[in-house]
């Protein structure tokens, strides 16, 4: 018998020592290790962060911010998500969607196996074990991972954004029913990005469950448990099962005290349309303190029928992945306080003091610090040594912190984090709502009872793009579901999905879409927004449980001027007017345009077709 390998041994010895014995993680282990050549390998558990954390401060790879938290700066072309070089790859051709960017896995898979061959050599590859979703789900069989990455700073962001820890995967049902993530950060300043030529590859072999990605370190580029693992391959593995969703959802429950009901509303919103702030927002100093607004996340559900008939729903997530750009004290309290002082809360590509350890990004203040020495951009530049007039300008590309900017932190840092988090059966949920950034025609509220007219509301999502997803800022922007970049099956085929799990339960939620960011002619924002969301909701949960009627239009149900809870609220008459007006010329280009849209989907079930053609006919009527 032939001697084992270098990278076998240590692979071996690094399972042993830290007492992985699931014997599928340690051949998975040894048999990518082998491939890209690390000089050392290390397995995770989340009780090795405070040494880690260490070793990265000393290493550099880290600085540190007061009050015992952190800050990180990617590669100047590693900045956000790369949707281009984003893959799914499955061995059937069916799996091909209008944006999920399907590859044929025996084409794609062997170019990043060359890519990543050799690829780690010198440095350490960490095995990170993790879970998403809270230990004993329904879900756990498709909730288990195992991430390879080399670099420490993506293995302190997967220790907050995941369950991490080898007692994870040796106890599996199942041994072999785990996530396979391998992750190579590559050299970065000579990948050609943006060229013909770009190297990168962010690789989900959805039917092999094996994430493969190349050429970062930043975001949902490396930390696998969250986009690839939570959204692409968890929404595949949903319809290969028939069990459950896996989406780009915040989940949300409002209480209210004085009738002792709660309810729970979960819902999509493309990026930077607002979905953090809502899942976090305290409810207005109007209401007193009737409501509750309690937070389970900000950016992905998982859905299931339970064995009774339950549409339940958790956060797959242990962490949050916030956008930091225009998070201050009075947008979102709540996220502001889950990163304060002692929530070793870590900081990407903000602007850092490298002499006080302060951060600062646009939007966290009306005016940056006033004194520019020590500060840096996110870039590493002194601010000092930028002429004065780009100093403090608001011009694009001045920017003090980059516009994706971003933080992790602990979900249970979070002021407003619900008791029922971590509820292995999730919550029930009583509502699901869609939103996007439109300047016109979507009205802040309008209700769609009918689950085949919910779903094509969800389906032909559109929002204006921002710097967190690829487009021109300000252009409307097709975002079916809020999973444009993560779905990873036809659009179709997705549609059905979505009719055949939530048309299992025995009650429907009822389903809205909601938009915050109406304007008027002279561009100014006609609704507040932040805590003041809370007030259409609650006309939502009314209508649901038939305490006001509304009003039916050809777009869904808006609500009667006395029904919307305004007290306390400074709304003039032509505002709210203006809010609810249906531009019929709008809608009626924006109906073309969605037509336009199902047509390049393939599959699409009757029921949806049949709500576009019932909105369609009551604007030619």
């Amino acid at each position: 018998m032939s001697s084992p390998s270098p990278a076998s041994a240590l692979a071996d010895a690094a399972c042993e020592a830290a007492g992985l014995t699931n014997p599928h993680v340690r051949d998975f282990v040894r048999e990518w290790t082998s491939l890209t050549a690390p000089a050392r390998i290390e397995v995770i558990d989340a009780r090795d962060e405070e040494r880690l954390i260490a070793e990265a401060l000393a290493a550099g790879e880290i600085s540190p911010v007061v009050g015992g938290r952190y800050y990180a700066r990617s590669y100047v072309k590693d900045t956000a998500r790369t949707e281009e070089r984003t893959f799914v790859a499955t061995s059937n051709p069916s799996d091909r969607g209008a944006y999920n960017n399907w590859r044929l896995t025996s084409d794609v898979k062997p170019v990043v196996v060359e890519l990543m061959r050799g690829a780690s050599a010198k440095k350490t590859t960490y095995v990170i074990p993790y879970l998403m979703a809270p230990p004993g789900s329904p879900l756990e069989s498709f909730a288990a991972g195992v991430e390879l990455t080399d670099n420490r700073v993506v293995v302190l962001h997967m220790i907050r954004m995941a369950r991490v820890g080898v007692a994870l995967v040796n106890e599996l049902a199942d041994p072999s029913s785990f996530v396979r993530g391998v992750h190579v950060v590559g050299d970065l300043p000579n990948l050609e990005q943006g060229t013909p030529a770009d190297k990168r590859h962010f690789v989900t072999i959805a039917d092999e469950r094996l994430l493969l990605h190349f050429g970062s370190s930043y975001g949902g580029n490396a930390l696998l448990g969250k986009i690839a693992h939570g959204l692409r391959q968890a929404s595949y593995d949903g319809h290969a099962s028939g069990r459950f969703l896996a989406e780009q959802f915040m989940l949300i429950s409002i209480r209210d005290t004085v009738a002792g009901t709660t309810r729970y509303i979960c819902g999509g919103f493309p990026s930077a349309s607002g979905k953090t702030n809502l899942a976090m927002m305290r409810p207005p100093a109007a209401f007193g303190d009737r409501y509750e607004v309690k937070f389970f996340g900000d950016d992905i559900a998982w859905l299931y029928v339970d064995d009774e008939g339950t549409l339940r729903a958790f956060n797959a997530e242990f962490g949050v992945f916030g956008v930091a750009r225009n998070s201050n004290p009075n947008t979102n309290p709540n996220a502001i306080a889950s990163i304060g002082p002692g929530s070793g809360a870590l900081f990407t590509n903000v602007a850092y003091n490298e002499i006080t350890n302060d951060v600062w990004w646009e939007g966290l203040t009306p005016e940056p610090p006033r004194d520019l020495v020590g500060w840096r951009d996110w870039r590493g530049e002194l601010l000092a040594h930028r002429p004065a007039e780009r100093q403090r300008s608001a011009a694009n590309g001045d920017e003090w912190a980059h516009p994706n900017s971003r933080f992790t932190t602990l979900l249970a840092n979070v002021p407003n984090i619900s008791p029922e988090a971590n509820d292995p059966r999730g919550v029930p949920i009583d509502a699901i709502i869609f939103g996007g950034r439109v300047r016109d025609r979507e009205p802040l509220i309008r209700a769609l009872r009918d689950l085949a007219d919910g779903v094509y509301d969800g389906l032909t999502l559109g929002a204006e793009a921002t710097a967190a997803a690829e487009g021109k800022e300000g252009q409307l922007r097709y975002d079916p579901m809020s999973m444009r970049p993560f779905m990873s099956y036809a659009e179709g085929d997705y549609a059905a999905h979505w009719l055949k799990i939530i048309g299992a339960a025995k009650r429907a939620p009822i389903f809205a879409h909601v938009n915050w960011f109406r304007r008027d002619a002279s561009g100014r924002y006609l609704w507040p927004g932040y805590g003041e969301n809370l007030r259409p909701l609650l006309w939502l949960l009314d209508l649901a449980a038939g305490r006001v009627r509304g009003v039916e239009t050809p777009i869904g149900i808006l609500p009667r001027p006395e029904e919307l809870p305004l007290d306390g609220l400074a709304l003039s008459e032509p505002d709210r007017s203006e809010l609810f007006d249906i531009d019929r010329g709008a809608w009626g280009r924006e109906i073309v345009a969605r037509g336009e849209l199902l047509a390049g989907f393939l599959r699409v079930p009757d029921a949806i077709q049949a709500a576009h053609d019932k909105m369609r006919n009551s604007f030619d009527s």
